[in-house]
């Protein structure tokens, strides 16, 4: 099953030879111990090949500049009085400081990380999922999570994750993060991910996000010798996300202190207006103007200037 699925879940693996899952854990063990396949929270894969994810505290060092300024344009997103979805990692948990500030907010997150750093907000209200606690992540993740994302419906998802390419959109490492983003998604009228260009053109096991289904892209100014990272833009560009870059302060001269520049690249053509499991009403933004207020109506008449 692993060799043709390239993963499998110890629910799925105990369901097909009718046994427990504490016996299909531990024969998964055994197989790992031959260097058969790998072990995952939750299931198993085949070895090596693909990206594996970090814990918390390597992430929480990696591109700090860059997912600071990230989180700063990202925040400039979010109005006053909105819904929104939160994920699990460390750039959405840089948003959700931010995001403290934004009076009459409701954010609902599976993020042990993302609620502490709003627990303290002002008029912020905060909506927990519920699930099992993944460690690595401080995330809530399983079949209760998932279940109290049903129907649910706000305004926009803010999302990160391990690997993001034209190709396959979105992508994570663990199955059951994975599962929990997919519910999130389907409860957001809006995608948007944010990724720093060290994720540009990394593949990992689970798909997410599919790239038609990402409105925007909110990263940073990939260094001139990665030239991975701004083809990856470039194909993500053509088929229609739209793409703010933000700078890390390092580069670029005349910028004001405090100021981050933004760079938007004009998305050729109407986002997909439909997600196979996500309802009727998941519209880009352009659909959303005559629904919302009137800083928003400005911003979508921006964008389609642009």
């Amino acid at each position: 099953m692993v060799r043709a699925n390239g993963a499998v879940s110890l629910r799925e693996l105990a369901r097909v030879v009718q046994t427990s899952e504490v016996t299909v854990r531990r024969d998964v063990r055994a197989l790992e111990a031959e260097g058969l396949l790998d072990r995952r929270h939750g299931g198993a894969v085949l070895p090596g090949g693909f990206t594996r994810e970090s814990g918390f505290p390597q992430k929480s060092h990696l591109a700090t500049a860059e997912k600071t300024a990230i989180a700063d344009l990202a925040a400039g997103l979010v109005e006053e009085g909105e819904a929104i979805v939160v994920g699990a990692g460390t750039t959405t948990q840089e948003l959700a400081r931010r995001l403290a500030r934004v009076p009459g907010l409701t954010v609902v997150t599976n993020s042990l990380l993302v609620a502490q750093a709003l627990a303290h907000a002002n008029r912020v209200e905060v909506v927990m999922t519920g699930g099992t606690l993944r460690g690595s992540n401080y995330a809530l993740v399983g079949s209760g999570a998932e279940q109290s994302l049903q129907g649910l419906r706000v305004s926009r998802a803010f999302l990160s994750g391990s690997g993001l390419t034209a190709e396959r959109g979105l992508s994570t490492s663990n199955m059951l993060s994975a599962s929990v983003d997919r519910a999130l998604v389907q409860a957001a009228a809006e995608v948007v991910v944010l990724a720093d260009h060290t994720k540009l053109g990394t593949d990992t096991m689970f798909q997410t996000v599919p790239t038609d289904v990402i409105t925007r892209l909110v990263t940073d100014e990939p260094p001139g010798h990665d030239d991975r990272a701004a083809t990856e833009l470039q194909a993500l560009a053509d088929q229609g996300v739209q793409i703010a870059v933000a700078g890390t302060g390092t580069a670029g001269e005349g910028v004001p202190p405090g100021r981050q520049p933004r760079r938007d690249v004009p998305l050729p053509g109407q986002r997909r207006s439909h997600v196979p499991g996500a309802g009727p009403q998941l519209r880009s933004a352009a659909s959303l103007g005559d629904q919302q207020g009137p800083g928003e109506r400005a911003r979508v008449a921006d964008l389609r200037r642009r």
